[in-house]
Order: structure tokens, then C-alpha cells, then sequence
């Protein structure tokens, strides 16, 4: 703590920019107080210093402890940089003044993430003459880290905390709704609620919910297969600020809920439908057409949606706010619905369209014109993408980080080089593209082999799906985890020269259980610290014995190589590639809202 506060009045005055201005008294309320009461001051019913009446003992205790006279905002600022819940407790225990500061701020979100800890917290809500009311603290309730041991009667402490906001029960399959209720009713102040797998849990709970929850914003009632439209609609109804809704495997849903929603719920950012079979076109129109501010929308296996439901949106109307979309399994879509998509949302960061089985490379020269707005594309299964398509998505959208390309048989050589120089790639998936050899593999950790060609920069690759690519050696995967530094995950699941090699398979990780003994027995993935330990295993091992092949890494002809490089050429003249770039791409990156491959956006946690 700064000693100028212990300085007396006698002291020698400091120099200033203007020596005409009057020296402040020491003990000024204005160097330490605001006139207005601010939120913080309000909820912990803490007075200005002007409004009390201090004894000669308080002047005192003041006098010495400089940090006392603080105002109540700049307290409770410094306590909020505490990231321990132990040393708010400390400061809890400094004195009353720092206790009534850092309490609400321990207590908004306690933690229960142990049965002793639900134990500590339960006892002190339910006491009746504490200091505080710790009941009315709470905040943010999170008790999934202890789903399988959450009932009815655990939660039953708390129906006396109605200030909830986030309240979070994944996974408590214990939990009917009767405990549910039991904390909803009366919490007009909650804003998310997560039951994501709580089976039990009927249309009762989400009325209790429509009835008592006005202020809504976030509902994930994902796996809550017996809820039904009539719950919903009252929902949508009520809940009028609804931003984030997940449906994910809610089988019972159909138009009525959905249409509901789009109409009552303008202010909606992300929706997930994900396998809600009985959904069709008419949904997904209202959806796009009534959300202006939608920027997430995630379909995946709604197996009845059709073109239609992109066919149909207003013409001449962008919706520039969209920036996710997941289509994946939606098998009636074709290319005049991923023309109509790319039209009306040229703002698409993520695209999924895996398993959209009739789309063709005309639908991939319609995504080009996203350009740099393109971060993620997933084309998984869509089996007539060619590499000229592919080719002239890596010209156009030079921003890509993650693509997915597994099962396009159809691609070569030809596209994983020029999706090599991707700038800002990250991820890549080209599982059981078989006609790749080990010239990608060199493409891809960036070994160049031409002569007087400066030394080649490491890759960025962080995971790599190699699975079934037949045709890759122990030589070129080799290459790639030398030149892939910041690699993380790896698959070569049914690459011979990994899976029938016990000295290798040692640094695989375990096959899911589920798997057959075949599978089991091709299995080869590596991630994490095993990727280090296989790479450092390669480089000590002698290579003669290590490779123990009687053939060069390139199983191709020379005749063959140059044909290939023939056409590698002869495609990049055709789509104009190797010119100069565009665009300057040092530009800072933008952020995503999220993604179902990765980390749960932030807007889903409620903890």
C-alpha cells in the first residue's frame, strides 16, 4: 500500500505542474470516495464515509490502516482479481469492512465441486442467523462435477436461493422433475439453465419454467428425449429474451415449437436441432428468415430438410449476422441449396456438409466466393469433389485453418500440395483419401525437394487425419513429425507400417471399448505427449532397421512423377493460382463463436 496516504499536512509539499494550485487536505473524502452509490454499494448496504457517524476508536483504525478508507468499488476490484477461492476466504476473515466486500464475490458461485464442499455450502444457506444471507448470494449454481450422486433431495437446500442466474445440472440423471421445479420456481432472475441429460425431466419442468423464468436467455435441455412441443411453445411464449437454445436429440419436437420460437424470440443468436428427425423445411426458413441476429444454426441429421428450405428465403435479403452453419446428414440437400446458402449468408465462417452425399464441385466454387471469410469447411463423405474444386477453394479462401475432406476419393496428390500452403492451417482431416501418397505427407510438413530452394519453413499443423491412406510409408510420417512441431493429434489407423508394428502401436492410445477386436487390432492413434514420445522414439532408433524396406519413399515412377507434376501445373494456370495474394493476411485473426469439433463456446458455460 502506498505510503503518501500516511503522509501529515506539514509535510513538504510535492512539486506540481502548477505550483498555484491548493494543497489537498490529507484526509479528504474526495481523493478516496465517489458521491454516487454505485451497484456494489447498494447490494452490500456499505454507506459512504459522509453518511457515518465514526467514533474516535473507528478515526483512529483509519488513521492507521490507510487501506480501510478505501471505497467499497476499489475493494472489491482488487478482490476480484483473486482467483483462489482460499485467499477471499482470508481476506473474509481481515474485518468486517473487507469481509462485507469480498463476500459477494465468494459466494456468488460457490464451489460444489466435492461432496464435503456441497456439504459446507448447504449448511450455510439453511442457517438462519448468520452474519450474511448466504441464500441470497448465490448467483451461479453448478453441481455437474457431482451428477451422479445429485437427487431430489440433494437440491432440496436450495429452493431458498431464488437470486439464481446460471443454474447448471448436466448429467444429473437422478434429478426428476420434482428437484428441478423445486429450485425454478420463484428464480425470476435466472438467465441460463442447462439439464442437458436429464432424461426424467417432462414438459412439468419446462412449464415451471415458462411460468416463473421471464428473463431467459439460455436453455439446453439436450438429451430431455420427453419433452414435447407443448412445453416449448409456452417457452417461447413467455421467454421472449431467449438467445441460446439446445434441442439436441429432443426426438419429440417438430414445426410447432420451432416456428414458435422464430416468431417469439427475435433477439435468438444460436439454435442447435441437431437430430430432431420430425423438423422440415418450414422450421428452418422461419428460422433464418424472422433471425436476423441468428449466428448460429446447427442441423445436423434433420434428415427431412430439402433445398426447399433454403430455396424459399426472401429474395435480396442477406443475412450478414450468420457465421456457423452445420448441415452434416442432411442428404436431400443439393448444389442449388448450397448456392442459395452462400448467397444469402456471404458472412459464413464455419460450414459443415459432411455427409451431404450429392453435392458436387459445383457447390465448392459457390463457397469460394466466401473468401476470407472462410475459416472452417467440412466436405466429409461428399464423394464427387474433385481437385480442381478443391484447388480453387485454397485460391480463394486463403484464410481456411480447418477442412475436412475424409472419404473424396477423388482427390490426389494434386489437392493436399496446394492445401499445404494454406498460411493459417491447423487441422486437417483426409481420412481414407487413398490415392495420396507420401508427396502430400512432404507437402504437408513443408520439405521442399527442389534444388537451390531456400530451407523450408516448419508446419502449423496441429491435428492430422490420416486413417486408411493406404498408400503413406513410416518415412513420410516420420518427415511429418519432425516438421510438425506443434502437433497434437495424429490417426494411421489402418496404415500398415504403424498398426502391425508392436514398437509403434506402444505410444498409441487405448481403443474405445465399443470397438470390435478388428478394429481394435487396426486402431493407431497418437495424442498428446505420446506424439513426443513416438517422435522421440523415431529419431534415436537406427533407420536401415527402422524402415526395414527395400523400396524409396515414392513408390511412383519417375514417369509417373512427372505427370503429376504436370498436372499440378497445368491446374494451377487454370484457376490463375501462384499470383500474387489478394490481400495483406497479417491482419489480426477474428475469434469464432464456437464449434461442435472443438471447445463448447463460452455462451454455453454456466459455470
Amino acid at each position: 500500500m502506498s505510503r503518501h496516504f500516511m503522509q501529515h499536512s506539514d509535510e513538504t509539499t510535492s512539486v506540481s505542474s502548477s505550483s498555484s494550485s491548493p494543497e489537498r487536505a490529507v484526509y479528504d473524502d474526495t481523493d478516496f470516495f465517489t458521491t454516487q452509490r454505485n451497484d456494489s454499494q447498494s447490494s452490500l448496504g456499505v454507506a459512504s464515509l459522509r453518511d457515518m457517524t465514526m467514533s474516535s476508536s473507528i478515526e483512529l483504525e483509519h488513521r492507521i490502516s490507510p487501506v480501510s478508507r478505501l471505497p467499497p468499488e476499489l475493494l472489491i476490484s482488487c478482490f476480484s482479481k483473486l482467483s483462489s477461492s482460499m485467499d477471499l476466504r482470508s481476506c473474509m476473515l481481515v474485518s468486517k469492512t473487507w469481509s462485507r466486500n469480498a463476500v459477494d464475490l465468494l459466494w456468488h458461485r460457490p464451489l460444489c465441486n466435492s461432496w464435503s464442499n456441497l456439504l459446507n455450502v448447504v449448511q450455510a444457506v439453511r442457517k438462519e442467523d448468520s452474519y450474511f444471507p448466504y441464500f441470497a448470494l448465490v448467483k451461479r449454481l453448478n453441481l455437474s462435477s457431482l451428477s451422479d450422486q445429485i437427487s431430489d433431495g440433494t437440491v432440496q437446500p436450495f429452493m431458498c436461493c431464488k437470486r439464481i442466474e446460471r443454474l447448471t445440472l448436466t448429467g444429473c440423471t437422478k434429478l426428476t422433475d420434482h428437484g428441478v421445479v423445486s429450485i425454478v420456481e420463484g428464480s425470476n432472475s435466472l438467465l441460463a439453465l442447462d439439464i442437458t441429460g436429464l432424461d426424467a425431466v417432462t414438459d412439468h419442468t419446462l412449464g415451471a419454467v415458462a411460468e416463473h423464468c421471464p428473463r431467459l436467455q439460455g436453455l439446453n435441455i439436450t438429451d430431455c428425449s420427453k419433452v414435447t412441443d407443448e412445453s416449448l411453445v409456452a417457452v417461447a411464449q413467455s421467454c421472449r429474451h431467449l438467445k441460446r437454445l439446445k434441442l439436441n436429440n429432443c426426438t419429440l419436437i417438430t414445426d410447432e415449437s420451432v416456428t414458435s420460437v422464430a416468431r417469439h424470440c427475435p433477439a435468438m443468436l444460436e439454435i442447435d436441432l441437431h437430430n430432431c428427425r420430425q423438423i422440415t423445411d418450414e422450421s428452418i426458413t422461419s428460422l433464418i428468415s424472422r433471425g436476423r441476429q441468428l449466428r448460429e444454426l446447427r442441423i445436423a441429421h434433420c434428415s427431412l430438410i430439402t433445398d426447399n428450405a433454403f430455396l424459399e428465403l426472401p429474395k435480396q435479403l442477406a443475412f450478414d449476422s450468420l457465421r456457423i452453419l452445420d448441415l452434416t446428414a442432411c442428404y436431400q440437400l443439393h448444389d442449388a441449396a448450397v448456392e442459395k446458402i452462400i448467397e444469402a449468408s456471404p458472412r459464413l465462417r464455419n460450414l459443415v456438409l459432411a455427409k451431404c452425399k450429392d453435392i458436387t464441385d459445383k457447390s465448392v466454387h459457390a463457397i469460394t466466393r466466401l473468401g476470407k471469410n472462410l475459416h472452417y469447411i467440412h466436405l466429409g463423405h461428399c464423394a464427387h469433389i474433385t481437385d480442381a474444386a478443391v484447388i480453387q477453394l485454397v485460391k480463394m479462401c486463403n484464410r481456411i485453418r480447418y477442412i475436412d475432406l475424409a472419404c473424396c476419393h477423388r482427390l490426389t496428390d494434386a489437392s493436399v500440395k496446394l492445401l499445404a500452403t494454406l498460411p493459417k492451417l491447423r487441422r486437417i482431416g483426409l481420412v481414407k483419401c487413398q490415392a495420396i501418397t507420401d508427396r502430400s505427407i512432404m507437402a504437408l510438413a513443408k520439405i521442399n525437394n527442389e534444388i537451390n530452394t531456400p530451407k523450408s519453413q516448419t508446419s502449423l499443423l496441429e491435428r492430422v487425419h490420416l486413417s486408411y491412406c493406404v498408400h503413406l510409408t513410416l518415412q513420410g510420417i516420420h518427415a511429418l513429425l519432425n516438421r510438425c512441431p506443434k502437433l497434437t493429434h495424429l490417426s494411421l489407423t489402418g496404415i500398415q507400417g504403424f498398426f502391425m508394428r508392436e514398437d509403434l502401436t506402444a505410444f498409441c492410445r487405448e481403443a474405445p471399448p465399443e470397438f470390435t477386436e478388428h478394429q481394435r487390432t487396426m486402431f493407431c492413434v497418437f495424442s498428446g505427449p505420446k506424439i513426443n514420445q513416438l517422435r522421440d522414439y523415431l529419431n534415436n532408433e537406427d533407420r536401415t532397421s527402422l524402415y526395414d524396406t527395400e523400396g524409396t519413399m515414392y513408390d511412383d515412377r519417375e514417369a509417373e512423377d512427372a505427370e503429376a507434376d504436370q498436372q499440378v501445373t497445368g491446374m494451377m494456370h487454370a484457376t490463375g493460382l501462384g499470383g500474387a495474394d489478394d490481400e495483406d493476411m497479417n491482419d489480426e485473426d477474428e475469434v469464432g463463436e464456437g464449434s461442435q469439433y472443438g471447445e463448447p463456446p463460452d455462451s454455453w458455460r454456466t459455470r
